[in-house]
């Protein structure tokens, strides 16, 4: 049996079903994806394995029924019509949809899935900068994947912290439903299905942190042993391997295994690197395992295809009012005289015993040095922390240690709210508008304050000082830091975005500097203590610095000046980062490039070995010039800023609109086909429906036939039992929508994007392609034709080996007095015809049977055509796959040339190693050729299907 192609319809258990997809399991049987066509299984969807179905029979087209229409208008025959055209998958790299999304789409923002749609195969590290919009950027690739027909499953796994938040961009702005797995949403699962069944089977799209996985050994191996079509790994630079030659972390291993387990895969990133060759090849070879022979030296070329990398200043030009400049200030506090003792006492620490075999950058002084330029608070719980675990061990030789830590502690115990300096600046630059503060009163629910901190200890103290200060309510001010539970940490998220929500002010740990948006409703951000590295600063900058926020950014850092010229030179030391991040946000794009380690941890080392070599002459002026891009990095050279340093892709309107394409239909939008659908199932099963026309409105409670559909979906877009499904088909109305959520206690919007990807518009689809019985073609009579004239309308598809379209095409045979004439693309017929553009008077007449005549010839004109558009798609496509032997053939002489040179002293048990070596490379490039040949090889003969005959009206 030749291979199944989406369209293709089949009987297989005495019932006639329509292919949606294939896809192969792990031993490499068949899987097809049907739904029903007959009467008792009409419009029900089902998976049968093509090797156990013995009896199961591809309908051939030349024997297709051709049968009268006898709806008002041929209603019935043009939705049949149109959800065939919307099942017809494209084929070539323009866009369909994904700019189409319930968002104000800039061109930039297109150019990841331009690139991802031009490659064999979707894998893309999206390595935008902070704030750049990475999430909608793979909404828009995920978009054109599904309607392609490429991504039913998809996976998306994040920060716990960001669950909430992609899974609500996902649905909103691309109706994408995923399923949120958090620790409530398994604990839910695991009461709804078997104990022995995997939830990622049950689940088509879902969305899980990779915290979760890697808590839940149970849930990481069932994630690992389910098929995905698309995987997304958000925050990707968490499951790189880190350090040259670190061992791979469990975040590192799952990621591995999942990559392997999915057709496309997505990565996002901002800070993809941490200037290690090793750490970043492991994500480029997650994408494409072929692709880096040498894991400790490559070049741009190897992976030229595999990264998307812009920054603020490469796109400016498009941002516009969607990315205000920001205002930085900085805001410096005079230490009070407690604080001095405490900073006299701090330098003064000799610290012989805990020191003593301290790396520079780490040592225990400058430990505490840190946490008293975050509050004394912070540095007291340290020094307590440290006298207890040395007391617990009794060892004397730290005794002297002890002593200078008791008199430090006693100092720091003396500081209060009245007189921690800092903490008092922060008032007033809260509460007063002098020097650059905000006058902020607390009451305007979309004026919100964030405030960053490093340290628990020193969050706690501002929480509950700032509560009682600015006379907060309990409501008004809330914490977020790591240690919370992920529903916890999401709720206070959705509190901050709800303008609703009396919540006015968030202390926050780093744990929400990563991709949370904070900036709806707050546009001002204060940094109560600075992170001694720029990657840091630059992601807690983007919470309200990002794509979308309409007010200016106004930063603050505070600071502590003191007449301790040692302390007060690294808190000038740790201002130059400051500087630097600004400098790179106006000129350069990545603030890392400064000190050349792209680590945030060694970062923070870089900075706390300048403070440490304050004695021996260091100046915040001298670590100013010595933080030029480039200049820090070590061994690597400037090898990153190499490799990375390609001009940015980023298209202008003029591109992006030329790949802006639409599919053809009979309908002019969304809402009339969905409405006319509608009205079909209306006369079958009365609905209670309204529909508003201006608004492109649709009220409607769903029949059970579509509940049961949403019951596998979130439960967040469901209407309860007594509420009507409200979807619109006005794009601007919905994100006006989202935004009037904000404002009220309802989390996600009331209104949902109707367009192509809705659960209920692919329902209705389902439903049409059944509007007639097994293996029928509807006739159409139109006054248009003249009464001579046949035109079969054909649909023919030529599938890769894994049942995917590679060429796709909508022909139309036309025939006069009962001899072919021509054939020509389905579009002429449309555009000649204007069929769907106006009402068609419906005679009820009986079907011509002379028409039967012609449906051989038909299929046999089809068939020449598409064996035409064959030859044409293999001509260009074997040059492809040549270039693509090639390339694989050349990476594997490498690997193998790498391999001679890591076994070159050839011991024994070196050589088993080379052997087990040897092995995994062969299987590496048997399986990615295989790959490539099933995904780009043509099966020999079209599938064609006649879609339905439009005739002439006879006089």
């Amino acid at each position: 049996m030749e291979t199944l192609a989406p369209g293709a319809r089949i009987v297989a258990r005495d019932a006639e079903w329509l292919v949606k997809s294939t896809s192969r399991t792990p031993n490499g049987s068949v899987v097809i994806e049907v739904v029903g066509v007959s009467d008792f299984i009409k419009g029900r969807t089902a998976r049968f394995v093509k090797e156990l179905e013995e009896d199961l029979e591809v309908l051939d087209p030349k024997n297709t029924n051709l049968v009268s229409d006898n709806t008002p208008g041929y209603r019935n025959s043009l939705l049949f019509l149109e959800a065939h055209l919307r099942q017809t998958a494209p084929t070539d790299t323009n866009l369909y949809i994904g700019h189409e999304a319930a968002m104000d789409v800039l061109p930039y923002q297109l150019d990841p899935t331009l690139k991802a749609l031009s490659m064999p195969r979707q894998r893309l590290l999206i390595a935008d900068a902070v704030g750049l919009g990475k999430t909608l950027e793979a909404g828009i690739l995920v978009a054109e994947l599904m309607r392609r027909g490429r991504a039913k499953r998809i996976l998306v796994v994040t920060t716990k912290s960001m669950l909430t938040q992609f899974q609500k961009e996902f649905w909103v702005r691309f109706t994408i439903p995923l399923v949120r797995l958090d620790s409530v949403g398994i604990q839910r699962i695991r009461s709804r299905i078997p104990t022995n069944h995997n939830p990622f089977h049950y689940y088509d799209k879902a969305i899980v942190s990779v915290d979760t996985l890697k808590q839940d050994r149970e849930y990481r191996t069932y994630i690992e042993q389910a098929e995905w079509d698309v995987i997304v790994i958000d925050e990707a630079h968490n499951v790189a391997r880190r350090g040259r030659g670190s061992s791979a972390s469990l975040r590192s291993k799952l990621a591995d295994r999942l990559a392997s387990r999915s057709d496309s895969l997505i990565m996002l990133s901002a800070t993809p690197h941490d200037g290690r060759a090793e750490s970043f090849a492991s994500l480029m070879n997650m994408l494409d395992p072929t692709a880096i022979a040498n894991e400790s030296n490559y070049t741009k070329e190897d992976i030229r295809d595999l990264y998307v990398r812009r920054f603020k200043k490469d796109v400016v030009a498009q941002l516009l009012k969607k990315f205000p400049e920001r205002q930085v200030l900085a805001v410096e506090a005079n230490a009070s005289p407690q604080e001095e003792k405490a900073f006299e006492i701090l330098d003064n620490l000799k610290l012989a015993g805990i020191d003593a075999k301290a790396s520079t950058g780490k040592l225990f002084k400058t430990t505490l040095l840190k946490a008293m330029l975050s509050s004394p608070m912070a540095c007291l719980e340290t020094v307590c922390n440290r006298i207890n675990r040395v007391e617990k061990t009794g060892d004397r030789r730290f005794s002297a240690d002890i002593d200078e830590l008791k008199a430090l502690a006693a100092a720091l115990v003396t500081i209060n709210d009245q007189n921690f300096s800092k903490y008092q600046k922060l008032l007033k630059l809260i509460i007063t508008a002098e020097d650059g503060g905000f006058a902020w009163k607390g009451k305007d629910p979309k004026d919100r304050i964030v405030i960053f901190t490093e340290r628990l200890e020193t969050m706690r103290f501002l929480k509950e000082n700032l509560k009682r200060d600015l006379q907060l309510t309990e409501e008004a001010i809330a914490t977020l830091d790591g240690g919370m539970p992920d529903v916890d940490l999401m709720e206070i998220i959705e509190e901050f975005g709800s303008e609703k929500s009396p919540l006015r002010l968030v202390v926050a740990t780093d744990v929400a500097s990563e991709g949370i948006n904070l900036h709806y409703f707050s546009h001002r951000l204060i940094h109560f203590d600075i992170p001694w590295s720029l990657m840091a600063l630059q992601q807690r900058n983007g919470r309200v610095d990002r794509y979308g926020q309409e007010r200016q950014p106004q930063i603050r850092y505070l600071l502590t000046r003191s007449s301790n010229e040692k302390v007060d030179e690294a808190e000038r030391i740790v201002s130059v980062l400051v500087r630097k991040d600004d400098q790179a946000i106006k000129n350069i794009g990545d603030p890392s490039v400064f000190m050349g380690v792209f680590d945030a941890d060694k970062e923070v080392e870089v900075t706390a070995a300048a403070i440490e070599a304050i004695e021996q002459g260091e100046t915040a002026e001298t670590f100013d010039a010595r933080l030029q891009p480039g200049e820090q990095t070590e061994d690597e050279d400037n090898w990153f800023a190499d490799l990375l340093s390609d001009d940015p892709e980023v298209s202008e309107e003029p591109q992006a609109q030329a790949a802006m394409q639409k599919m053809p239909s009979l309908f002019p939008d969304d809402y009339h086909y969905t409405l006319a659908a509608l009205g079909a199932v209306n006369e079958e099963n009365p609905l209670q429906l309204r529909s508003l026309e201006e608004e492109l409105l649709i009220e409607l409670t769903m029949p059970n036939e579509l509940r049961s559909r949403f019951e596998r979906l979130p439960r967040e877009i469901q209407p309860a039992s007594n509420q009507a499904l409200r979807l619109s088909g006005d794009r601007n109305k919905v994100m006006r929508e989202l935004e009037e959520s904000r404002k009220s206690e309802e989390r996600w919007p009331s209104i949902q994007y109707l367009w192509e990807l809705h659960p209920v518009i692919d329902w209705l689809n389902d439903r049409g392609i059944t509007l007639f019985g097994r293996h029928q073609a509807p006739v159409i009579v139109l006054p248009q034709l003249q009464a001579n004239e046949v035109i079969f309308v054909m649909s023919g598809i030529i599938p890769n080996r894994r049942g995917q379209p590679l060429v796709n095409k909508w022909v139309s045979v036309v025939f006069q007095n009962q001899k072919f004439k021509h054939i020509e693309d389905f579009e002429k017929t449309l555009q000649l015809t204007g069929l769907g553009q106006e009402p068609i008077p419906n005679q009820m007449l009986p079907t011509d049977e002379k028409l039967l005549n012609l449906r051989e010839i038909a299929v046999v004109e089809a068939q020449k055509k598409m064996l035409e558009a064959r030859k044409n798609f293999e001509d260009s496509i074997n040059v492809q796959l040549q270039e693509q032997l090639n390339r694989l053939n050349k990476l594997k002489g490498q690997h193998y040339e790498q391999l001679t040179l890591r076994f070159a002293d050839g011991t024994p048990l070196k050589e088993e190693k080379k052997s087990k070596a040897e092995r995994r490379i062969e299987q590496i490039f048997n399986d990615y050729w295989r790959w490539v040949e099933d995904s780009m090889t043509t099966e020999p003969a079209p599938y064609i299907k006649i879609i339905a005959v439009l005739q002439g009206a006879k006089v």
